[in-house]
């Protein structure tokens, strides 16, 4: 008997208005091909929030277990591809008509859900205060 397809549906709100959503294809089992469609509603976007779509797909239990991603979105949505460059390996992009077709690897490590870049720059932030404050301690002596 023939596995069947997982079809999953995921939502990016802002202020309670979806704003991009994506339609996710896995196959039972793990090793397969994630097919995701991405979409953002037309209109301004606040910028991350369809970065934040790319990595709540990327996130999903069935599609870590995956081995390879092919991800379809409108040309010049440059904050998906982006994200998709930064989470997966060996990326391919590819326009077809109205659209760009990204095929790529998932990582073989699963870590667990991805820190957004912004919480590692926080981080480093907090991490240089702390250095000048210990350096203005040190001199205060």
């Amino acid at each position: 008997m023939a596995g069947h397809d997982l079809r999953q549906r995921v939502e990016v709100s802002d202020d309670d208005r979806t704003v991009a959503t994506a339609e996710v294809t896995t196959s039972e089992g793990s090793g397969g091909t994630a097919r995701v469609s991405l979409r953002a509603e037309p209109g301004h976007i606040t910028p991350g929030r369809r970065a934040s779509l790319v990595d709540a797909v990327l996130d999903l239990p069935e599609v870590q277990d995956s081995a390879r991603v092919e991800a379809a979105f409108r040309l010049g949505d440059c904050e998906s591809l982006h994200r998709l460059q930064e989470r997966c390996e060996d990326v391919s992009t590819r326009p077809a008509g109205w659209s760009a077709l990204v095929d790529a690897n998932l990582p073989s490590s699963r870590a667990g859900p991805h820190v957004p870049a912004m919480m590692d720059e926080i981080e480093l932030d907090r991490s240089r205060d702390q250095m000048a404050a210990a350096k203005a301690e040190r001199t205060d002596r």
